[in-house]
């Protein structure tokens, strides 16, 4: 089996951004709503500090129609901005995405899987 583990490097997003589309995995702060807690005491919460995988982008349209710019997006399109900007859940660090198990790519998809997957657990295809 080929070795699957990997070693992440931080990048202090106040240093440095991604390249725009690159899949990256966000450490994100802000602070959870209080139970019960009204809009305006949401500062009541509990704070967290938490890894999502997401990704970087110059441009991003929400499907309200708001612009985004030099901003993380997750897979529920929830933008979030560089630590220090305007937003109550920020992007501190965040770190390439390791390349799928065996490969050099991120993704790989329909009739090249299985030989991916194969390739990756070290087997030969059967067919």
């Amino acid at each position: 089996m080929v070795n699957p583990n990997t070693e992440v490097t931080w990048v202090d997003a106040r240093e440095r951004l991604p390249r725009s589309g690159m899949p990256v995995a966000a450490a994100i702060t802000g602070r959870y709503p209080a139970d019960g807690a009204a809009e305006s005491d949401a500062a009541s919460g509990e704070e967290f500090w938490l890894v999502r995988p997401m990704y970087f982008t110059t441009l991003h349209r929400s499907e309200d129609g708001a612009e985004h710019r030099d901003c993380f997006v997750d897979s529920d399109g929830i933008v979030r901005l560089p630590y220090g900007l305007d937003s109550e859940e920020t992007v501190t660090h965040w770190a390439e995405l390791p390349t799928l198990p065996g490969g050099t790519t991120y993704v790989v998809l329909g009739d090249d899987v299985q030989s991916a997957l194969q390739s990756a657990w070290g087997v030969r295809p059967t067919t």
